[in-house]
């Protein structure tokens, strides 16, 4: 595998599911396949699972790890072609790029979304570089439209919780006090559409995600309704991809957190956030803390689908 960035790029979700049990199984199996090879991450955004998990995933394998934060301690990049460069970006990343990828053998890259050019982000422009110009297998430790190491763990995880063989996952917004990227809930619907899942995505109307995610699922704008007699809540916030508004806060609309009183409407479902999670805000202490509650074990399978993929890369070289 030459490089991840959406859930075509795994290849068959069994066989990467099976992959998954594997490492499960023993984390340092393959442990071997590191050996004199290096994972450089760059983070041109904050990260917690993202940057702990890949790094632990990549130590199981044997790889030495170099950690790059574009915004402290490295140069500035500018990203335009054509750009005058005399303002605070003394580097253009068409140089830093073959040079960082001078310096590793694999590369993920973090960077999120502006919310302010719609065109540039749904080209998703940064990542495309990387894979363009470095030479160097890329994957994705979020980008601008899609989060796929995030949407494998929950796909992983869902697969460990379920107790029936077809569950209802419904995504559901929920308020936040600031826009956010449609990248989680964009890569999670575009994961669950290649499941049989009964997949429903629940929001309030003018928060609708790009169809090319969307896909198959069922759009409800009737929360509680959406959760009638289901098996997996997904909580997440994402600002407006429609319209002018683009990357804005149409309206926090607290009535759409989840709370205890909704997820008796669920047939006993498992509540999960990708993490952070704005309590009181996006969900109760109350769910969040009872043993409907999944996103620790999720996140946990964060190391998983990060080893996965770093194994099918490293084969590959």
């Amino acid at each position: 595998m030459k490089k991840f960035t959406c859930v075509h790029d795994i290849g068959s979700l069994e066989r990467a599911l099976n992959l998954a049990r594997e490492v499960k199984k023993d984390f340092f199996a393959h442990s071997h396949l590191g050996d004199n090879k290096t994972l450089l991450m760059i983070f041109f955004n904050s990260s917690l699972r993202t940057r702990l998990s890949t790094q632990k995933a990549a130590m199981n394998l044997g790889m030495n790890v170099i950690v790059l934060d574009i915004n402290q301690g490295a140069w500035k990049l500018e990203s335009e072609r054509g750009v005058i460069m005399d303002g605070d970006k003394p580097e253009h990343i068409f140089e830093a790029i073959p040079v960082m990828g001078s310096y590793c053998d694999i590369i993920g890259v973090r960077a999120f979304a502006s919310l302010t050019n719609k065109v540039a982000d749904y080209n998703e422009t940064i990542i495309n570089q990387f894979i363009k110009y470095s030479g160097k297998p890329v994957f994705s430790m979020e980008a601008a439209t899609r989060h796929p190491l995030q949407s494998f763990a929950d796909f992983i995880t869902i697969e460990e919780f379920k107790t029936v063989a077809k569950p209802k996952v419904v995504l559901t917004w929920a308020p936040h006090p600031k826009a956010l990227p449609q990248a989680v809930a964009n890569s999670f619907a575009e994961w669950m559409n290649q499941t049989d899942y009964d997949f429903v995505i629940t929001h309030p109307k003018g928060y609708e995600l790009s169809q090319d995610f969307v896909g198959k699922a069922k759009v409800e704008y009737d929360q509680s309704r959406a959760f009638e007699g289901a098996d997996f809540i997904y909580a997440k916030n994402w600002s407006l991809f429609n319209g002018p508004a683009y990357g804005t806060v149409k309206c926090v609309n607290r009535s759409w957190m989840v709370d205890e009183k909704k997820m008796q409407l669920t047939n006993s479902a498992k509540f999960m956030h990708c993490l952070p999670v704005r309590r009181n805000m996006i969900v109760t202490d109350g769910v969040i803390e009872s043993s409907a509650s999944i996103v620790v074990p999720q996140a946990a399978n964060r190391v998983v689908s990060a080893q996965v993929v770093l194994k099918e890369m490293l084969l590959s070289l």
